[in-house]
Order: structure tokens, then sequence, then C-alpha cells
């Protein structure tokens, strides 16, 4: 079984190893992650792997649902516009409110 992997931005990889993000958001989520699993954290910039996490709580609800604490660990936005405008950017225009987000809390091993 070929081992999961959750891919940031060289900025947000940076975030992570200074421990200010241990949470992120996924859309589309193909690979199934799950609470438990063990991923590798690549740096999506340079392909290389900075870290290994353990996943601690995964929850879903669509972006138009998300609430101050499903913040807290992850970077903040200016506004809803700029946090779809962003998300646009990683998976293209079918982003909206009723996008389904997948929660991610993790702890680095």
């Amino acid at each position: 079984m070929e081992k999961k992997t959750i891919k940031f931005r060289g900025n947000l990889a940076k975030l992570v190893l200074a421990r200010e993000k241990d949470t992120t958001w996924r859309l589309f989520d193909d690979k199934n992650l799950s609470e438990g699993d063990g991923v590798d954290l690549v740096n999506s910039d340079t392909k290389e792997k900075f870290g290994k996490a353990t996943l601690i709580k995964v929850w879903e609800k669509k972006m138009e649902e998300l609430v101050d604490s499903d913040f807290d660990g992850h970077e903040k936005f200016e506004s809803e516009e700029e946090m779809y405008k962003i998300y646009r950017t990683y998976y293209g225009n079918k982003v909206g409110s009723e996008t389904i987000v997948k929660i991610i809390r993790f702890k680095l091993k």
C-alpha cells in the first residue's frame, strides 16, 4: 500500500515545521485521508519530503459552514472572498460555498 502524502506550498511547509500550522484543509479528497493515518509531508514547490505526521482529527463540512474554531492551527484569510480565490487557485473554479472541505488536524512526528 502506498504511503499517503499531504502536499503544502513552500511558505506553508515552513509554518508546519515551525509548529505554527497543525491544521490543513483538503477539497475533493481522493486519498481518503482518515483519523489515525500516518502521512508524509511534501513541499509541493520542491517535491521534497519535509516531515511525517499523524492525522489526529478529521471532519468535513461545507465551506459556507466554517466557523472560527475550524481555523485553529490554519492560516487565516482577510475575507471569505479571499479564501475562495485562494482555493480556486489550488482546485479550479468549481470551488464555492457548497464545496465540502475536509478539515485535518495533524501532529508532527
